[in-house]
């Protein structure tokens, strides 16, 4: 059985900044509550003709750049996404037509914030099993569509971006993508949810997760480390789903992590972006030096249904 490694990463994200000030003129809030509450500061908005599948090709476009690959050896195309207005064909059909991609399998996966850790793992199967050598897993999402601006809750969280990865099978075993660690909890399914039918709303117990995620999210990392051979304190970083700050730093005070470890805080700048929200940490860590080649990461994301997934990744 091959072993896999990560081939490329490439993210993107739209022009537009709004701003916690900008917020407070739409709803009741403001810059400090926004901050201490969720840590954000800004999150990306995309115009309203810019779609999940603009956003999913140009992070794909800088991922299969960066791998060195032509289009024509992808062999699967996953494009996780839980905001897309399109139900087929899918976005990751859509992405394969834009980047010259001639025969790939092409499918979306709706798991919610943790979709790109679900899809990075399912690509990761079929390289093993030889379905086939290079795959494109992507994160898309465009949040602001299915978001209520009149609630302060939930308006202040969500961001829109994509990352992307190209992963390639190798000659004998690789540990480029480590063991996942999935599962869901269905008695909280409406932690997170989007409801109604043709366009969604988004709606959150935010305490419900909240207390899920400092609670039982730490013993789930660790069970990731071990899956991959490591403990916490091996790690060279680690990328959680940026849902909000206070999470990720409960959880790593709690990992017992090395204090060389790089922590994606990405959530300041970007705000939740769903299932976006990993690899577009993760390639702008790699893209800014932060995260080396061979650096050991983990990546952790949880969210809708309430499902979680999770492996410990090289770096190209």
């Amino acid at each position: 059985m091959p072993g896999v490694r990560i081939a490329g990463l490439g993210h993107h994200q739209p022009s537009r900044v709004l701003t916690n000030d900008e917020l407070a003129t739409m709803v009741d809030t403001n810059d400090e509550w926004i901050r201490r509450r969720t840590g954000i500061a800004t999150r990306r908005i995309a115009a309203p003709e810019e779609s999940v599948a603009d956003l999913a090709a140009a992070a794909a476009a800088k991922a299969l750049a960066a791998s060195g690959l032509d289009p024509a050896e992808i062999g699967q195309i996953t494009v996780a996404t839980c905001s897309a207005m399109d139900r087929c064909p899918s976005i990751a059909a859509q992405v394969a037509a834009r980047l010259g991609i001639p025969s790939a399998v092409a499918f979306d996966v709706n798991n919610g914030c943790a979709g790109f850790c679900t899809s990075l793992s399912l690509a990761d199967h079929s390289l093993r099993a030889g379905a086939a050598r290079h795959a494109l897993v992507i994160g898309a999402e465009k949040m602001s569509d299915v978001t209520d601006w009149t609630d302060r809750r939930s308006c202040i969280l969500l961001g829109d971006g994509a990352g992307a990865a190209v992963l390639s099978a190798t000659e004998g075993a690789g540990t480029g993508v480590g063991p996942v660690v999935w599962g869901s909890d269905p008695s909280r399914a409406s932690a997170v949810r989007l409801l109604g039918d043709w366009h969604p709303r988004f709606e959150q117990d935010g305490q419900a997760v909240f207390r899920w995620a400092t609670t039982e999210l730490p013993a789930l990392a660790e069970q990731a480390c071990r899956a991959a051979g490591l403990s916490p304190a091996e790690l060279d970083g680690v990328v959680t789903h940026q849902a909000n700050l206070r999470i990720i730093e409960s959880l790593v005070q709690k990992l017992g992590l090395s204090e060389d470890a790089v922590i994606a805080r990405d959530v300041v700048d970007s705000g939740n972006t769903s299932a976006a929200s990993v690899p577009l940490a993760l390639a702008k860590l790699v893209e800014r030096g932060e995260l080396v080649s061979g650096a050991r990461v983990l990546l952790f994301a949880f969210g809708g249904g309430l499902s979680w997934a999770g492996q410990v990744v090289t770096c190209p």
